[in-house]
């Protein structure tokens, strides 16, 4: 019986009640005879005396204890000193570096064999073995999979299929790519790395006229689109004659005979991807790889001002990028060729791209959701994902989600008491999720992600800590948190693994350095650890694609990229995000104010889904528009006596001043000043998103379209309030 229970592993709890059961049958003067066991010379006659049931009590609590020194949760070895995760630079003016790696130089790559994007998916496909590379999936169905060498063979008829029409084997030649994540997208990316073709995607919420800027800025012929909606509207562009550079379009899927004839008449040339595949295969070149230094992406950030700004980056600039990864979590938790992928985040953007690169450099899977986030979570249990890239909104809708099941005071207690226990682990060092807090509560979280996530990176937005916090023990898999921007490929700061600590963005990686200088405006002094980021190495991008101007606002003469954003250096040499510098305005008094900082801050109110804080240099105080959360808004109202549905309550003028008290007292526990409190707020009952324009793909506020939106509310707020 004893055996049965330690083989079973997970039965430690039924072994303590069953030892708990044998010592209620033994007697008192067998405990009593044990307790004064030292005073026993003849230990034979002694354990002679005890009863059977006490004896197999006795071994049953020494196997106990055998079991909990062999298999006990041990704590994660960090790769460094985690009171001290940078250095300074000599003689750099204050710039730190990461001490993993040892090397005072910077990372540039992390495989001899690995330094463009062409030979990562190579290296990927020589270790898997022709493993499965790409998966996709029809609705209830299971997922199906492409096999590395078929990604590599259709990636080269795809390539010479296009330099069969009139494409270049080289750095000049940019190849659109207009489509949702699929295996075709990648298909079409390794097409152009495999002739030293340059990649740029475009994405709906760009916006048409950004489409026709970045079509006429980039000079791009040919584009790569799914749906013969999207070519529509390229032919739209066409048809009025405002990119007449565009010569070919190319659809994935079916399209009908009509549209042909239309992109005919204006003189665009219509062909499926398999027929453009078909002539490169009956047509074949031999690759023509790229060099580290040459162009691999022009990644156009969507931006919330002004037309989109096309950041330009090398092979060497992704590769030394995800090789500072790498190191960072090399000894901890190495990708590995059984690593499974979801990919749902925009590709048109690094923060998805460096990941994906991460898991194809290693022979592993990336399955693609249906195209609908709504069924997220059923493409997971499908794919069993291990590695799962996300970005702070979906997680606090994660977070939500949670305790919006908690339905009673009982429920919830139980959900808060067994994550403490939990987080009382992530201190000291332990992530799993076999305890019995895991069996009890957690497994059915950790299943609708599949089961077998074993880490998370989140970034593109500063995270909650309290969602970090509860989500690094709830789901019992390491969360790492990384910052950055496409301008430095995607990240320049990333966690270290052991720190399960929250509130900061991690130490630099190996490859960048990152150093802070004065923003006088808003008070901010090296001289106080604090400034704005700047970062330097291998991994910041060339300029912005013809528009010299706004690449000298980015990049100084020394090669510096300054962020916009505001940092403080951490006593452990961690960096934490406490203010950004584009967005600030001056209200009429003079104060500056920096919106998003107020934002993040106000978004820790338990009802609030969204927040966007307004300011006008001609006002004296700030407003906000507010979404309450669907699911956590009408529980958090009946608390306090307000009841209804969820559409009545964001109308209900005593709720609308409960949540703008319980913002203001967040705002006075975090130290903001008066002027830096709202002074008034709008209800809305609609989620701010990508298709409604005001959300950026990466789902960072689009200021001047958010303005334009509420401009009738935004003026009545200040009407009323005066």
């Amino acid at each position: 019986m004893l055996t049965f229970f330690l083989v079973s592993g997970g039965s430690l709890w039924l072994l303590v009640e069953f030892v708990l059961s044998l010592l209620e049958k033994m007697q008192t003067q067998e405990i009593l005879r044990i307790l004064r066991l030292p005073e026993l010379g003849d230990l034979g006659q002694f354990f002679r005396s005890l009863s059977a049931t006490t004896l197999v009590s006795m071994g049953a609590l020494a196997a106990i204890l055998a079991y909990w020194f062999t298999h006990r949760p041990k704590a994660l070895r960090p790769p460094c000193n985690l009171l001290m995760q940078s250095e300074e630079v000599e003689d750099s003016g204050g710039a730190r570096r990461s001490v993993i790696g040892g090397s005072p130089q910077l990372l540039t790559h992390y495989y001899d064999d690995a330094r463009t994007m062409y030979q990562v998916f190579r290296r990927g496909l020589s270790i898997s073995g022709n493993g499965p590379c790409l998966g996709f999936r029809k609705p209830k169905q299971p997922y199906q999979w492409l096999s590395y060498q078929e990604v590599a063979d259709r990636a080269e008829f795809l390539g010479s299929g296009l330099l069969q029409h009139n494409c270049k084997a080289c750095t000049d030649q940019f190849i659109g790519v207009f489509a949702q994540n699929r295996p075709e997208w990648i298909i079409a990316e390794l097409a152009c790395y495999t002739y030293s073709m340059v990649v740029v995607p475009l994405y709906d919420t760009l916006g048409p006229g950004a489409i026709r800027y970045i079509i006429n800025t980039a000079d791009i012929s040919t584009v790569i689109v799914d749906k013969p909606q999207k070519a529509i509207l390229l032919l739209e562009h066409v048809e009025r004659k405002e990119t007449p550079g565009l010569k070919m379009i190319i659809l994935m899927e079916p399209f009908e005979e009509a549209l042909k004839e239309r992109g005919q008449k204006c003189g665009v040339v219509i062909k499926s991807m398999q027929a453009v595949e078909d002539c490169g295969q009956a047509n074949h070149h031999a690759p023509v790889p790229p060099q580290p230094d040459d162009l691999s992406i022009v990644c156009f950030t969507s931006g919330t001002t002004g037309n989109p700004k096309g950041a330009m980056l090398t092979h060497g600039n992704v590769v030394a990028d995800f090789s500072g990864f790498l190191k960072v979590t090399e000894k901890v938790i190495f990708p590995r060729q059984d690593d499974v992928l979801i990919s749902f985040l925009p590709l048109a953007h690094m923060f998805e791209r460096v990941i994906q690169s991460v898991v194809y450099c290693h022979g592993g899977r990336v399955g693609f959701f249906q195209g609908d986030i709504r069924l997220l979570s059923d493409d997971m249990k499908a794919l069993h994902p291990t590695i799962f890239p996300v970005v702070p909104r979906l997680l606090n809708r994660m977070y939500d989600k949670i305790f919006s099941q908690a339905d009673t005071p009982l429920k919830r207690w139980l959900l808060e008491f067994a994550a403490k226990r939990k987080q009382a682990e992530v201190r000291s060092g332990i992530i799993r999720n076999n305890s019995i807090w895991d069996e009890l509560f957690f497994n059915k979280i950790q299943a609708s992600l599949g089961g077998r996530v074993r880490m998370i990176v989140t970034g593109a937005a500063p995270a909650s800590p309290t969602v970090l916090g509860f989500l690094r023990a709830a789901l019992g898999c390491q969360v790492y948190e990384g910052y950055g921007q496409t301008e430095c490929t995607a990240g320049c700061t990333f966690t270290t693994p052991g720190d399960w600590t929250s509130g900061h963005v991690g130490a630099p990686l190996p490859c960048n350095h990152i150093k802070l200088v004065d923003v006088e405006e808003l008070n901010y002094w090296t001289c106080k650890g604090e400034g704005e980021i700047c970062v330097r190495g291998p991994n910041v991008f060339k300029g912005y694609l013809k528009d010299q101007e706004r690449t000298k606002e980015a990049l100084d003469s020394d090669g510096w990229l300054h962020t916009g954003d505001i940092g403080k250096w951490l006593p452990e040499g961690t960096l934490k995000i406490i203010d950004r510098k584009k967005h600030i305005f001056k209200l009429a008094q003079g104060e500056y104010v920096a919106p998003e900082k107020i934002e993040n801050i106000y978004i820790r109110s338990e009802p609030v889904a969204q927040i966007y804080v307004h300011g006008d240099s001609l006002k004296a105080f700030l407003v906000g528009i507010v979404v309450p959360d669907p699911e956590v808004m009408p529980c958090w109202a009946q608390k306090r006596g307000i009841e209804g549905q969820y559409s009545d309550l964001c109308k209900n003028k005593e709720l609308k001043k409960t949540i703008l008290e319980d913002m203001v007292r967040l705002g006075k526990e975090s130290g903001l000043h008066s002027f830096e409190q709202v002074k008034a707020i709008y209800i809305h009952s609609d989620m701010f998103s990508v298709q409604n324009g005001l959300l950026t793909p990466t789902l960072k506020a689009k200021r001047p379209e958010l303005r334009e939106y509420f401009k009738k509310q935004i003026e009545e707020l200040y009407s009323t309030s005066m």
